[in-house]
């Protein structure tokens, strides 16, 4: 059973911090062989939602950012990432799931742009996300910038 919790920068423990930094470097450094600056900044005006497992290790996370900080005009969810090991049963989705919601009860309801791997796309457009601009190259990886307005609604 994953337990899902979301908190401000401030309000992290130093061993969530360490967790849910260690789960980042592995799957978008190692696994995904991609050098690039995770520490960018933005941390610390984001909220963290985390999906913690049975013992309490951060499985599944996401940065969620206020208006402004990432794209101008939008809210913005990012550092999407699910451990190798809990993968295949949903927990992706359970996990936008609770951010998209995190973001509306912080937030309110506002628009929201990703930048998505692309191979996420159909993923990403199955949670009411639509593509605008065309596909380009970040850290060596195809990604493709993606909004969902307060009105889009899951298919």
């Amino acid at each position: 059973m994953i337990t899902f919790t979301c908190k401000a920068f401030a309000d992290l423990t130093v061993y969530e911090l360490y967790d849910l930094l260690r789960l980042r470097q592995l799957v978008f450094a190692v696994e995904q062989n991609c050098v690039y600056l995770d520490l960018d900044g933005k941390d610390a005006y984001g909220l963290h939602c985390m999906g913690k497992n049975e013992q309490q290790q951060i499985v599944a996370y996401t940065r969620l950012l206020p208006l402004d900080v990432s794209y101008p005009g939008y809210l913005s969810i990012g550092r999407v990432v699910t451990a190798p090991e809990a993968r295949g049963g949903g927990l992706g989705r359970q996990l936008m799931q609770y951010s998209l919601a995190q973001l509306a009860v912080h937030f309110g309801q506002q628009p929201i742009k990703i930048g998505a791997q692309t191979y996420l796309l159909d993923f990403y457009k199955s949670l009411g996300f639509e593509t605008v601009g065309d596909a380009y190259l970040e850290d060596g990886i195809e990604h493709i910038e993606m909004i969902l307005l307060p009105t889009s609604k899951p298919q």
